[in-house]
């Protein structure tokens, strides 16, 4: 991807181990992360999540979804395998940003779903693009990945940038809050459900 430079990079301790936290900024100066474990495996595939950043979820401990309960159960995953990579991007809300999200969950509160809210304010129901995840995966030299994910456009996406993937569900158990909001990504968004409780989750 033209512009995409690699702009810092250190050590990050952790509970779980130290993580390698390398930063990426694009040409419009918006910056991404991966969050490196270990040595990545030349040639793959590489243990890896796409994560799409969650404010809410993530730092105000939200039970409207379960962003911070993958997000750690990934980066769990990294830290018992020994290697692998999360990368992190910046693309709050499905990508409409993080007001537009709070004016989307407004609506959730009067009774539109997570889908329909995004489409009353102007918006695709998912904004995002996986070109820069793609992009950065191949500045670490990463062409095939074991994705963690429950999303079929993150499988596609990845795909189109030339990404050889291997899906590997990702649940995490829901919140009596978020159900709703999960079951509606599995109806209308297409979102891989869990066959032994029929139970789903992920973004």
């Amino acid at each position: 991807m033209d512009g995409l430079t690699l702009y810092a990079e250190s050590e990050l301790p952790t509970p779980r181990g130290p993580f390698r936290l390398m930063v990426y900024r694009t040409s419009a100066g918006q910056e991404h992360l991966a969050i490196v474990r270990g040595e990545l495996p030349p040639g793959g595939p590489v243990l890896c999540r796409v994560h799409s950043e969650c404010l809410t979820g993530e730092v105000l401990s939200s039970l409207r979804c379960d962003c911070r309960g993958q997000l750690e159960r990934a980066l769990d995953r990294l830290a018992d395998e020994g290697s692998g990579v999360i990368v992190y991007l910046r693309q709050e809300g499905r990508g409409i940003g993080l007001g537009n999200k709070i004016r989307a969950y407004a609506l959730q509160d009067a009774g539109a779903d997570t889908v329909d809210a995004n489409l009353r304010l102007g918006f695709d129901a998912d904004e995002r693009s996986y070109d820069v995840a793609a992009a950065i995966l191949s500045h670490l030299r990463v062409g095939a990945v074991r994705l963690m994910t429950n999303n079929p456009d993150k499988i596609a996406g990845l795909a189109r940038a030339g990404v050889e993937v291997e899906a590997e569900p990702h649940w995490v158990s829901p919140s009596d809050h978020c159900r709703d909001y999960i079951e509606v990504k599995r109806a209308r968004l297409g979102h891989i459900h869990e066959p032994e409780t029929d139970k789903v989750g992920g973004q």
